[in-house]
């Protein structure tokens, strides 16, 4: 009999009687299902917490920095002068009233209060230049007003006031003795759950006795724009500063972030798929110690170890493909969507249909190594010896 016709008449044999043998196919199906919601369900907190962090990136936006910061929180430090230069650049957008769409920034980490437990958690406050506005046409006030030049006044995001204390219009914040009144709050398009304060750069500056901002953010008139730009700053010596597009800047800084939750995610995927294939192992092998005396028979009649081999491989992946698809189906019904904080970042979780079909590969693949060692088992057994089994 040709090969293929053994194969697939092994494959019919092994899947008709998958109904006499439910408890050990339950075993394989529900830990290959645990496994992929699992691995999926955490996989999902990396791919929500990206869409958060890009969720405002535009194209459009570009941040200047001092040559080799990695952020605006390490070692990135812009003399106001430099700041005041690069505003004048040629490649910059300017707004109705001729003025340059470019906002200089100084950051501050400050502390809050959540509002469940006291805990603390650290926000950034940012004291910004004139023409926030301009820069940030995603950003609208949902209560209050814009905070004025020279006052201590700070607007803060929504998602601040929902979740940590002190946040509310008109509440006071103590900001190294004097007190800071919030006058504004505001949505921030997509980045709705990041807690943002701002406050006017210069009141921040001497508040706190700095001198250089972090960096400067710009809008391009342009596509051509950014060359435009590298090159007025190229052509300065004096500026020490490097322009990036705000995308790169944003994944820079999430890369850790990014590579601690796929650290984790893969990490407690791999012991839930070690756990699964060890169970099918197991199942398996019951299945085939079942079978010993009718894979005997088939063998003694022409049928050839390896379509023997391949069969069981087959059903062993076939029983894995419906735990991936109730897998990431559970994943996606409960946690798509659901709101994690780790880390004191807020974010949604996103099962999206590539983090499924990865859940589905994984399985598979649990599914052939799981069956592999079963698979042989049955292929090696002598004819005789199984035919004398009871």
């Amino acid at each position: 009999m040709h090969r293929t016709r053994q194969y697939i008449a092994l494959l019919r044999m092994n899947l008709t009687g998958v109904a006499q043998r439910p408890g050990l196919v339950l075993t394989i199906v529900i830990g290959v299902t645990c496994a992929v919601g699992v691995l999926v369900s955490m996989l999902a907190m990396g791919v929500g917490a990206r869409r958060q962090a890009m969720g405002n990136v535009r194209d459009d936006r570009v941040i200047v920095m001092s040559t080799g910061a990695q952020s605006m929180m390490m070692q990135s430090s812009i003399p106001k002068d430099v700041a005041t230069s690069i505003r004048d650049l040629p490649g910059i957008k300017r707004n109705a009233n001729g003025q340059p769409v470019a906002v200089s920034a100084v950051l501050i980490v400050m502390e809050a209060r959540k509002r469940l437990d006291d805990s603390r958690i650290y926000f950034p406050l940012l004291g910004v230049s004139t023409g926030l506005p301009d820069l940030l046409p995603e950003m609208h006030l949902t209560a209050g007003r814009m905070f004025q030049p020279g006052l201590h006044e700070l607007i803060a995001g929504n998602s601040c006031a929902r979740q940590y204390t002190e946040f509310d219009i008109d509440d006071k914040r103590s900001i190294r003795g004097s007190d800071w009144v919030i006058v504004g709050l505001f949505e921030l398009g997509n980045a709705q759950s990041k807690c943002v304060v701002y406050a006017d750069a210069q009141t921040v500056l001497s508040t706190f006795g700095l001198n250089n901002y972090n960096q400067v953010t710009v809008m391009l008139q342009s596509a051509t724009g950014y060359d435009d730009l590298l090159r007025a700053l190229g052509a300065s010596p004096t500026f020490h500063v490097e322009a990036k597009h705000e995308s790169e800047v944003v994944e820079d800084e999430f890369k850790g972030l990014n590579g601690i939750l796929n650290f984790v995610s893969y990490f407690v995927g791999v012991i839930m798929a070690i756990g699964a294939t060890l169970g099918a192992v197991n199942s398996l092998y019951a299945l085939v110690d079942a079978r010993r005396r009718e894979l005997a028979t088939l063998r003694a009649i022409g049928f050839g170890s390896d379509a023997i081999v391949v069969s069981i491989l087959s059903e062993s992946i076939l029983l894995a493909l419906p735990g991936a698809l109730l897998g990431g189906a559970l994943a996606w019904a409960f946690f798509n969507g659901l709101s994690a904080s780790p880390f004191g970042f807020s974010f949604q979780l996103a099962v999206t249909p590539s983090l499924v079909v990865l859940g589905i590969v994984w399985a598979l693949g649990m599914g052939l190594v799981g069956g592999l060692l079963p698979a042989l088992r049955a292929a090696r057994v002598p004819v005789t010896t199984a035919l004398r089994a009871v």
